[in-house]
């Protein structure tokens, strides 16, 4: 058996998902384009991938210097995951 949707309901749905649209369209912008928000943040990413990736680089050298673990030296700089 299938659920049956009125004319009504489904009319209410659309002029529902079309409204938050338009909520949605004017916090990003009139003329801001989904893709170049989405390029944008993809190169905020490869910023912030290749900023962490030469931190962690460095902290393996800390460590080597150190005779240590790059887990202890981000234990002692509290650097440790929250997850």
């Amino acid at each position: 058996m299938h659920a049956t949707t009125s004319a009504k309901k489904q009319k209410e749905f659309i002029d529902k998902l079309q409204a938050e649209i338009g909520v949605l369209q004017k916090r990003i912008g009139k003329d801001e384009s989904a893709e170049a928000i989405v390029s944008r943040h993809i190169n905020l990413l490869h910023r912030y991938n290749e900023a962490k990736d030469a931190t962690q680089l460095l902290i393996g050298r800390l460590a080597t210097l150190k005779e240590t673990t790059v887990r202890q030296i981000h234990t002692d700089m509290d650097l440790l995951d929250d997850q």
